[in-house]
């Protein structure tokens, strides 16, 4: 418990240092992005009209220790101010629309690539040197090795354009209302097929490269010849001995591929038009949408250290050693 409640405070900390960072950033680029808004339409406004529409996104004046304290009071309340390209939606409605598809699809895909890759670099290094660990091997690190818009551009042509399998965007039927019914509910997962396979491609190559690498470092310790030597069988040394203690590292990389879940989604989510995080932090940052571009970033901080929390807890469960640290 002490263990934990450490790395606790930690992240608190982290999580701080990252929302500070987050609110220097935008006030150090230059321009007003309120004006900015008004001049590329063409528009001007009285001194008084523009300074009621900073109040009304939350740009407040006055000294800086004084915003920044608006600011992290804005954040633990959950106020995130008002949408310039949404106007007149909150921050929080905005976000929390796509958090619900950026979940979906990429919390299944994550979990998908981190079993099955998982489970092939289990495989290929307990089969070292044989033709699947070969085929394993170079199809990991060629799926790794390819940009995810690339491979998003290649499943779009083939299976969408060229063969006409599957819709070439959109989450769901646009001509479908949206409801929790079986026919909307099918739309979704239909439409979720060709962006649920890019990702899975692009991440379960790391996967599988991670787990095979830490399973044959391990294959040649003491305690894996003495479990051979009791008579144990090929299974129960491969899942108990060698997985157990190789998974720790690759529990690593999951945190840090659901840290990106939300962010890293971007090129996979503009490419099929995909209404999840990713789409909108790309329409924010064309049209300077401070407000949703501080929030996304807050939303990629929190579940970065929450996801490397959650790791630390399952550290301690896969490795008794740590209790006692």
């Amino acid at each position: 418990m002490a263990f934990l409640l450490r790395r606790l405070v930690f992240y608190m900390a982290a999580f701080i240092a990252a929302a500070t960072i987050n609110f220097f950033l935008p006030r150090l680029m230059p321009g007003d992005p309120v004006q900015i808004m008004f001049s590329s339409a063409g528009t001007e406004l009285p001194p008084e009209s523009l300074q009621a529409l900073k109040l009304t996104f939350g740009f407040v004046d006055g000294p800086l220790w004084q915003q920044y304290l608006t600011y992290l009071g804005s954040i633990f309340t959950g106020d995130l101010g008002r949408s310039i390209k949404y106007f007149p939606l909150p921050v929080t409605s905005v976000l929390g629309h796509a958090l619900v598809w950026t979940v979906a699809l990429m919390g299944t895909a994550t979990i998908v690539s981190f079993a099955l890759g998982t489970f092939l670099g289990i495989l290929a290094a307990w089969r070292r040197g044989s033709r699947f660990d070969v085929i394993v091997s170079v199809g990991a690190i060629f799926a790794t090795s390819v940009p995810a818009v690339v491979t998003s551009l290649i499943v779009l042509f083939i299976f969408g354009f060229t063969l006409g399998w599957f819709p070439n965007g959109y989450a769901a039927d646009p001509s479908l209302d949206p409801a929790f019914s079986l026919q909307y509910l099918g739309s979704v997962a239909y439409h979720g097929i060709l962006p649920m396979v890019t990702l899975c491609t692009v991440l379960i190559g790391g996967f599988t490269v991670t787990m095979r690498n830490n399973m044959i470092n391990l294959l040649g310790e003491d305690y894996i010849v003495m479990a051979r030597a009791k008579g144990l069988s090929d299974r129960h040394v491969m899942i108990w001995y060698a997985a157990r203690n190789a998974l720790l590292p690759t529990v690593s990389s999951l945190a840090i591929a659901i840290g990106t879940i939300l962010g890293g989604s971007l090129v996979t989510e503009v490419v099929y038009n995909y209404p999840g995080l990713g789409n909108i932090l790309y329409q924010a940052i064309l049209a300077r949408d401070y407000p949703v571009i501080q929030g996304q970033l807050l939303i990629m901080t929190a579940t970065m250290l929450i996801a490397n929390f959650i790791v630390d807890v399952s550290y301690v469960m896969l490795d008794p050693r740590l209790k006692g640290a």
